[in-house]
């Protein structure tokens, strides 16, 4: 181990020493159902974050929009939102793919990096047209590359990654994650597949986008953090992940038990992270002006209770589309 590693841990060790302080302090549940603190060691407080610090806003399904100093980031964007039939009995692959531009300009800003984690609709939908109208730098997998430049997307505006790189955006560093999509109880998934060249045709409908291989990032916000470690799906490479250490966790809740222990490995490959966030547990076909709607398929409740479980310090909180909150993930007002 190199003297530098050395030194960027201790400087990490004090960061999330800080955090995990703010993660422990007495908090109002932010939803009704929401975890109240686990009883830890005794908390130091962390000051609020200042002007211009990071504030996060849930996007619904997996998505995030980060701003820090200005400057925006966004997570796997799926604002529309437009029915497939997925949540009522009737899913339809044959779903043709729409964009509600206006609804996607109120919620994104102006991004200047958006990162995706794979290539499916609840995850891509959107993007042609938030990096067509903003000019946004766009990372993913060669498979999101091949379905974006057939999209009608810049190649220019593409950063293809596999899984290894940490890349410096002018001081909002991300780190990319080798990871895997979630499975069903048949443990299996929609549309696998991947691209090593363009598609035969311009994806129309939901059917014409392939899995692609799955990411996660890691991005850290600034020299003073935090660092988010941002799942697309409720599976992960446990080597890839091992290490990172993020402060703030966003991680999908399984659908179903196929991937074996699924919690506690992810926990202890993350180093107990001192905030873990639900993601994927919605309706995501409901309009974001209304409450987030759980899928039956997802026990969010079980998830939080078994997060509570392997990791007494870490606090859970369940997020709201209409909240945005600070870089410790308590409301900002």
């Amino acid at each position: 181990m190199s003297d530098d590693t050395d030194a960027r841990g201790l400087r990490k060790f004090g960061r999330r020493t800080m955090l995990r302080g703010a993660a422990l302090s007495a908090a109002t549940p932010l939803l009704p159902g929401t975890l109240p603190t686990a009883a830890a060691a005794p908390a130091v407080r962390r000051a609020a974050p200042a002007a211009g610090g990071a504030t996060f806003r849930w996007l619904g399904a997996a998505g995030w929009r980060i701003d820090v100093s200005g400057r925006t980031v966004l997570f796997d964007p799926y604002v529309t939102r437009f029915p497939t039939g997925l949540f009522t009995g009737a899913f339809d692959r044959a779903t043709r793919l729409c964009t509600d531009e206006a609804a996607v300009r109120e919620r994104v800003g102006r991004p200047e990096l958006v990162l995706v984690s794979h290539s499916h609709w609840d995850h891509l939908a959107d993007v042609p047209y938030i990096a067509a109208s903003t000019g946004a730098r766009v990372v993913g997998t060669e498979t999101t590359y091949h379905l974006l430049v057939a999209l009608g997307v810049d190649p220019a505006q593409i950063s293809v990654v596999k899984g290894g790189e940490v890349l410096d955006f002018d001081g909002i560093v991300v780190e990319v994650v080798a990871s895997l999509h979630s499975r069903n109880k048949q443990r299996a998934y929609f549309a696998p597949g991947r691209l090593a060249g363009p598609p035969p045709a311009r994806p129309e409908t939901i059917g014409d986008l392939p899995e692609g291989d799955t990411l996660a990032f890691q991005v850290t916000a600034g020299d003073g953090g935090p660092s988010a470690f941002l799942m697309g799906a409720s599976d992960f490479g446990e080597r890839a992940a091992r290490g990172l250490r993020p402060d703030l966790a966003m991680v999908a809740v399984p659908t179903s038990a196929s991937t074996h222990r699924y919690v506690p490995r992810l926990l202890a490959a993350l180093g107990d992270p001192d905030v873990v966030v639900p993601v994927h547990w919605d309706d995501f076909e409901r309009p974001l002006d209304l409450p987030p709607r759980t899928d039956p398929s997802a026990d969010l409740d079980a998830f939080a209770a078994q997060v509570r479980r392997e990791s007494p310090a870490t606090r859970v909180v369940v997020p709201d589309y209409r909240t945005l909150y600070g870089a410790d993930m308590r409301p900002v007002s």
